[in-house]
């Protein structure tokens, strides 16, 4: 149902986790996403822990799917020292080729405990349907 765009992200998400950087506007951090189909919806559910639903942004162009996050430090007073600080900030995002079987128009989005989790329907047109062969006297129904 969806095709990875660019087959070095995961490279690129390994080398920023060994080396601590943080993404940005113009090359932002990869998101990890789960994908699978339940019934007649396929759902991608995205790991953004402390991020703000205001700060993500969610986009369909044609099939592709963009989603970007970003999570901004969390402000401290002057008198906080910072011991240790292992939690990625910055820019994150994943862009999804989606398949012509799914209704884009019909996105659903809830966002819970950190976890993005988008629901999209198989279009109609997609589903199995029951085709009849109509005749004078005879009608067979074919399954197609």
């Amino acid at each position: 149902m969806l095709m990875r765009t660019d087959p070095f992200r995961e490279m690129d998400r390994i080398v920023q986790q060994l080396s601590g950087t943080s993404g940005t506007w113009s090359k932002p951090s990869v998101m990890p996403m789960d994908a699978y189909r339940e019934g007649d919806v396929y759902v991608i559910a995205f790991d953004l822990p402390g991020v703000s639903p205001e700060a993500v942004d969610i986009d369909v162009e044609r099939n592709m799917l963009t989603v970007k996050a970003e999570r901004r430090p969390v402000a401290k007073a002057d008198s906080v020292k910072v011991e240790l600080s292992e939690r990625p900030l910055g820019v994150f995002s994943r862009q999804i080729m989606l398949a012509d079987t799914l209704d884009t128009e019909r996105i659903a989005a809830d966002y819970d405990a950190g976890v993005l989790t988008l629901r999209i329907p198989i279009a109609e047109r997609a589903k199995p349907r029951r085709i009849t062969i109509g005749g004078a006297t005879d009608r067979k129904q074919i399954s197609g």
